[in-house]
């Protein structure tokens, strides 16, 4: 999956311009109810918790309902597989705080009381004691000292070797650490090689493997912790049924199953089989198989994501992290949408990259719009806007993609965040008053590019098999760059007024406004002081924008205006931009198809890592006053099914509020892995 986030949540270029436009764009789904609905529930550190709908969820027939439930249980059993991928102590101190605060029942009007409360939602929201994007460990805001007493209170346990963990700050203080090419395992905290595991030898592992595959590798390493045998010998642990993390996959195993007895159709049921099959056998051939009768499986209402997908968290780029997102079809949005999918061969054919890198014949893919009805693991609470899978190239240049834009995650952004961003960072009237007409649309439509073209565009050169094992760390944040490159190129395109999908190219400018502001300025908002950029979405974002202002820059096509002691952004030629956004593209998509690491290694370390910290001490005091948390995250619907006589009659939908009662909801139906102290 590829995402717009937190994982390209990068919804702060979104948050720009989302304020209401005049009229409902080609986009929206509409809801009656929404006006009524409370979206946002509550903020803490940067963070703010939002609330979703389930549009058209009573429409689906009995059997649908229990489809899209079973899978909703699948995804939360889990949850677990997520904290311990993040860190090898993340469980035990989850499930210490999960009982503190089940269990207190002392005083929780003092300061302590009121730091540890907070650290527990940062360690919920992250799934574990890093930052979610920032990778920084959090710092507690209480004593150790208050900490023994309330673990003895309630009678909690943990080990001094884990908080240690909580409390050290030379402790594993990174989650993921690419500050040092030659050890990125070593410096980084995550769980998916064991720690006397190096970075020369793990990439030589993984290398000989690919080395000796052929053409039609699979995605070697994406479900398994690379670990040393008593005699020294690597070996891998693979997350399957009877392996590590055997107790909660066997969980997910149980409500897949129970999806396979009320599939919509055979394509979709031989679909679920397989991913049980590759959960039992943790074979990566399997897993291949599947991800082709997934991605073929497009009739029906109800999808879903569920496995190791996302490398993002992984420094080396093999490990896939364990997400589940289960959707619903938003029938009259997709309907509209399916025409970016339609016309894939005239995104192709008329891309600035160099032909010997256009894909011949542009196969099998779809788009829809969908409403998600839950989520869990690395897509929750924070969540990806648009998805498009399968990752291994192969397969997408044989087979296809799926893609899709998360209807009602992007509403709820957009419901729970106001304009203030937009009239703080705007260079004038003229900005801000289109940003208010099509910025919403703006966002909408470089997502659906994004993943719709971006990401299914393009082909390797031969001899190139695995560009994520060429490219190493900068495949991820190139991958996404090559993505938006394609996403902002073609929405000043007046192809896409042709098709009816934008009224006018005052789209496109409006998230080309949009894209520069939150590429060199406000997306820094979620960076510590003194920091370089170290998240993947967040290095693309910077690239691109700081690479195509300097060269616009020198073109006069784009300046840094000086107001009052504030710095603006003014595009004056918005044709010259797409120029040079096509300039790029073509020069990203060169690196990927050749998989040059030099070049890719130049180009984010010139443009897509450094902060200038005159520019970020600036966004971080103008930002200040507008108390507008950076980051959001989502409570999801509790799906309740209605029971007569054994026999399940209906699933209802309720909407919690409350994130804390949520996190342990979790916690006491969902905890299936043992806290390893």
């Amino acid at each position: 999956m590829k995402k717009h986030f937190y994982y390209f949540l990068a919804l702060t270029c979104f948050f720009l311009a989302c304020t209401p436009s005049d009229k409902p764009s080609t986009l929206e789904t509409s809801d009656k109810e929404t006006d009524e609905f409370v979206w946002q529930t509550e903020s803490f550190a940067d963070k703010k918790m939002i609330r979703y709908q389930i549009p058209g969820f009573e429409k689906l027939t009995l059997d649908q309902k229990k489809l899209v439930y079973y899978l909703t249980q699948a995804g939360l059993a889990g949850r677990d597989i997520t904290y311990d991928q993040n860190y090898k102590h993340n469980l035990a101190i989850r499930k210490a705080l999960d009982k503190i605060m089940m269990d207190y029942k002392g005083d929780k009007s003092s300061a302590d009381w009121k730091g540890l409360e907070k650290y527990a939602k940062e360690v919920w929201f992250a799934s574990g004691i890093h930052h979610h994007y920032g990778n920084e460990k959090f710092t507690p805001e209480f004593s150790q000292d208050y900490f023994e007493t309330i673990l003895s209170e309630t009678g909690a346990a943990l080990s001094d070797v884990a908080k240690r963990a909580m409390f050290d700050p030379s402790v594993d203080p990174m989650r993921i650490d690419q500050s040092d090419p030659e050890k990125l395992l070593e410096n980084s905290a995550v769980n998916f090689y064991a720690d006397n595991v190096g970075t020369a030898e793990a990439k030589a592992f993984y290398a000989k493997k690919n080395e000796d595959a052929g053409l039609y590798a699979p995605l070697f390493g994406l479900n398994s912790q690379l670990v040393k045998d008593e005699s020294g010998q690597l070996q891998e642990r693979v997350w399957k049924v009877d392996g590590m993390y055997g107790e909660a996959i066997q969980e997910i195993i149980k409500w897949l199953e129970l999806a396979t007895t009320v599939a919509e159709n055979e394509p979709q049921k031989k679909a679920l089989e397989l991913l049980i099959e590759y959960y039992k056998t943790g074979d990566l051939k399997t897993f291949d198989l599947y991800s082709i009768a997934w991605t073929q499986a497009t009739e029906g209402d109800i999808d879903y994501i569920n496995s190791f997908i996302e490398v993002y968290h992984d420094p080396l780029g093999y490990k896939g992290s364990y997400e589940s997102i289960v959707e619903i079809n938003d029938f009259e949005a997709s309907e509209r949408m399916a025409v970016v999918a339609d016309n894939a061969a005239y995104f192709e054919s008329n891309s600035p990259i160099m032909d010997e890198h256009k894909k011949k014949e542009v196969v099998g893919i779809s788009y829809k719009v969908v409403n998600v009805a839950g989520e869990s693991g690395d897509a929750s609470p924070s969540t990806p806007i648009g998805v498009n899978l399968p990752n291994s190239n192969w397969i997408r240049a044989r087979h296809g993609s799926k893609s899709v834009s998360l209807g009602n995650i992007v509403e709820g952004y957009s419901n729970a965040d106001g304009p203030g961003l937009l009239q703080e960072f705007a260079h004038d009237d003229e900005e801000i008053a289109r940003a208010k007409k099509h910025g919403k649309l703006g966002a909408k439509m470089h997502t659906a590019l994004h993943e719709v073209i971006g990401h299914a565009s393009g082909q390797l050169e031969p001899g190139v098999e695995n560009p994520a094992q060429a490219l190493q760390n900068f495949a991820s944040p190139l991958e996404e760059a090559r993505a938006d490159l394609v996403a902002l190129y073609y929405i000043m395109d007046q192809k896409l007024v042709d098709m009816g999908l934008m009224e006018s190219l005052d789209v496109g400018k409006a998230e080309y406004d949009s894209y520069l502001k939150n590429g060199m300025m406000t997306q820094l908002r979620r960076i510590q002081p003194g920091k370089t950029i170290e998240q993947a979405h967040m290095r693309n974002r910077a690239m691109v924008a700081h690479w195509a202002f300097e060269k616009g820059s020198a073109a006069g096509a784009v300046e840094m205006v000086k107001r009052e002691g504030k710095s603006y952004i003014d595009i004056k030629d918005y044709d010259k931009m797409r120029e040079l956004f096509g300039e790029l593209l073509r020069e990203v998509q060169r690196i990927k198809s050749q998989g040059d690491y030099a070049a890719a290694k130049a180009i984010f370390e010139d443009y897509g890592i450094q902060v200038d910290p005159a520019i970020h001490q600036e966004v971080l005091d103008r930002s200040a006053k507008l108390n507008i948390p950076p980051y959001g995250g989502f409570i999801n619907p509790k799906l309740v099914p209605v029971e007569e006589n054994g026999e399940i009659t209906d699933i209802q939908v309720e909407y919690p509020d409350d994130f804390t009662e949520q996190m342990l909801d979790y916690a006491e139906n969902f905890g299936f892995l043992p806290a390893v102290n």
